[in-house]
């Protein structure tokens, strides 16, 4: 059986549709950085998303090339993720998608090194005939979060963090935004087969203990 992240590591890939605090340790992804509303058409969000997967898709494969990965076992592609924000603005304002900062990622496995990403890169571009040069080998520890499965389209994701507010401002914490520590979303549900009232999304936000 390959190595599967959501059942391996439930407790960050599905938690349950209620508030619960986690400490995240760090990880690593490959990351792709851009801005702008994600649903327009052929834009930097759709192209970025591309990348992410031809380079995952590279890793994942490569135990078919003649390139060797130290400690490789197989696995199954972990689900796309995002670092959300706009400048000025604590958390997210769903209604100006046009002014949306993000890092798109797809996880890693732990055995995945920088050497081997670049390997992925290079041949992803070959393989592929696309530019992959903005993808980027990114490490991140989020640390002490909430988080909460959001079930539904994006854009009712509002509701579902006033749940996640007020859990916070009830168990003595709060949140704790800043250029590192970002709303963060993990995208369970294929949006292209699945209804959005059925779609299935982590939502995670960076907390501290109030003083």
């Amino acid at each position: 059986m390959a190595f599967d992240f959501k059942k391996e590591y439930k407790e960050y890939y599905m938690p349950k549709n209620k508030p619960e605090i986690v400490t995240v340790p760090k990880a690593n992804y490959i990351a792709v950085r851009g801005k702008g509303n994600p649903n327009e058409e052929g834009g930097a969000y759709q192209k970025a998303i591309g990348i992410l997967y031809a380079v995952a898709y590279t890793l994942k494969m490569s135990y078919k090339t003649d390139y060797r990965i130290e400690g490789f076992y197989e696995y199954v592609v972990p689900p796309l993720e995002g670092f959300w924000w706009q400048e000025g603005i604590e958390g997210i304002d769903y209604t100006d998608k046009n002014t949306f900062n993000w890092i798109s990622v797809i996880r890693l496995p732990e055995f995945i090194s920088k050497a081997d990403f670049e390997w992925a890169v290079k041949t992803a571009e070959q393989k592929k005939k696309m530019d992959c040069s903005l993808a980027e080998f990114l490490t991140m520890e989020e640390g002490l979060c909430v988080q909460i499965m959001h079930i539904g389209p994006f854009d009712n994701e509002p509701a579902t963090v006033e749940l996640m507010d007020m859990y916070l401002a009830e168990n003595g914490y709060e949140n704790d935004f800043s250029k590192d520590r970002l709303h963060h979303e993990i995208y369970l549900s294929d949006a292209r087969k699945v209804n959005p009232e059925k779609w299935r999304t982590v939502i995670r936000h960076p907390i501290r203990k109030k003083v």
